[in-house]
């Protein structure tokens, strides 16, 4: 057994606890038997619908959550009233801001989405109470900063066809955490208008590339959502990554 599963038979963690398989590698995996057991008293294990709000922007947070499973779109609003995507969350990310009164993004359910949501208040006295927690906290946002820069050098710098295999990329090496193959197959958890609006293209060139992956056997797309990635590397390459 791996090192980093070998509490999970322990009797002190909560069962739920146990069987999350995205404890170890979320913030959980900073917390002690017995501040898991206090925080499973007072957490919620939620399914929420896709197209869902999870948070508003500048709304007041009282709680935050784990993802479990699914993908959330973080828009942003704009003065005119236009919204921009501005980046998408997956297993075992963590949704909310530490120490910020409000949410400065709109957190919606891109797909169904499972959440182990706890009370603000909680977790924020565990933070000041839990080094390590604090730490994975901060790891997990320099995280989010590596992928925003590289998600910069997509947008900044990529043809319109990476920039599609790379969004493809994106979404076939997280939609799956546990998983270790060379392939993938996941559902599309964005529309095609919001496919182009988060790659900067129109919805014909998000179209015209999805096409010439598909023809050119990169990826197979059925009923217009199911994409199957047979070979990781190969979509790797045509996405310059």
């Amino acid at each position: 057994m791996d090192a980093h599963r070998k509490d999970t038979s322990s009797s002190d963690i909560p069962a739920l606890c146990r069987a999350c398989e995205v404890r170890h590698r979320g913030v959980c995996g900073a917390l002690s038997a017995s501040q898991l057991t206090n925080l499973n008293k007072i957490s919620t294990r939620k399914l929420i619908g896709s197209g869902a709000e999870l948070i508003g922007e500048n709304q007041e947070a009282n709680s935050y959550a784990n993802i479990i499973s699914g993908v959330v779109k973080l828009t942003k609003m704009m003065a005119d009233g236009r919204q921009q995507i501005v980046g998408l969350q997956f297993a075992p990310d963590f949704l909310g801001r530490p120490f910020r009164i409000d949410s400065g993004i709109t957190a919606d359910a891109a797909t169904d989405v499972n959440v182990c949501s706890f009370p603000k208040a909680v977790l924020e006295r565990m933070i000041k109470e839990t080094p390590e927690l604090e730490h994975k906290l901060l790891e997990q946002t320099l995280k989010e900063l590596d992928e925003a820069r590289d998600w910069m050098l997509t947008l900044g710098r990529k043809t319109a066809s990476e920039k599609v295999a790379s969004f493809l990329y994106l979404i076939a090496t997280h939609a799956n955490p546990e998983s270790d193959s060379d392939s993938a197959s996941f559902q599309l958890p964005l529309t095609r208008s919001d496919i182009a609006d988060f790659l900067g293209l129109t919805i014909e060139t998000v179209s015209r590339q999805l096409t010439r992956l598909r023809k050119d056997n990169v990826v197979h797309i059925s009923n217009n959502r199911h994409v199957e990635v047979p070979d990781l590397a190969a979509l790797a390459e045509r996405a310059a990554q």
